[in-house]
C-alpha cells in the first residue's frame, strides 16, 4: 500500500511546505507584528519533518543509483526553500 518511497514523498513534501511557512509566514509575523506563536506551532513539526526527511533519504538511498553529489544534494535540499519540491520532481517522480 504505502511504499518507502511514497512516505519519503509525503514526508518531503510537508517538510517543504512547514519550511516555507515558517520562514515566509510566520517569521514575518513574529518580527513585524510580535507574535511569537506562529513560529512556536510550526518549529517543532517542521523539525520533526526535517529529521524525517533525513532518516528517509538514507533509508531510500539503496533503491536509487544516486551518486555521492546528487544524494548530497539531496540532503541538502531540506534547507533549501522549495529544495524539496524540486527533489521530488526531479530525482523521485522518474522513478514512478
Amino acid at each position: 500500500m504505502f511504499s518507502l518511497l511514497n512516505i519519503f514523498r509525503i514526508v518531503a513534501f510537508l517538510e517543504g511546505l512547514s519550511y516555507i511557512l515558517l520562514l515566509f509566514i510566520a517569521t514575518p509575523v513574529k518580527y513585524m507584528l510580535n507574535e511569537p506563536q506562529y513560529v512556536k506551532l510550526l518549529g517543532m513539526p517542521h523539525g520533526l519533518l526535517f529529521i524525517g526527511y533525513i532518516v528517509l533519504t538514507f533509508l531510500i538511498k539503496p533503491d536509487f543509483s544516486w551518486n555521492g553529489k546528487q544524494f548530497s544534494f539531496i540532503l541538502f535540499a531540506a534547507i533549501l526553500p522549495f529544495g524539496t519540491f524540486y527533489v521530488d520532481k526531479k530525482y523521485l517522480k522518474p522513478a514512478l
